[in-house]
């Protein structure tokens, strides 16, 4: 049980760093002045969106079932 916990909380760290990694990305572009290819900023929006699901269940995952 507490391997699992360890994977999980393991997993959640790597989504997090991704979803903030794209979260600069993305803001970085949003804020350039040259030509910005759209559809791959749509692309990464995405992505982080599906991210932000992900740490969302293994978030819920890690929340213990009794509720007193």
């Amino acid at each position: 049980m507490l391997r699992d916990r360890d994977l999980l909380l393991a997993q959640l760290h790597e989504l997090r760093s991704e979803h903030r990694d794209l979260d600069t990305v993305i803001s970085r572009m949003a804020h350039e002045t040259t030509f910005i290819d759209q559809l791959y900023l749509l692309r990464l929006k995405k992505r982080k969106l599906l991210l932000k699901d992900q740490i969302t269940k293994v978030e819920s995952l890690l929340i213990p079932d009794d509720i007193a």
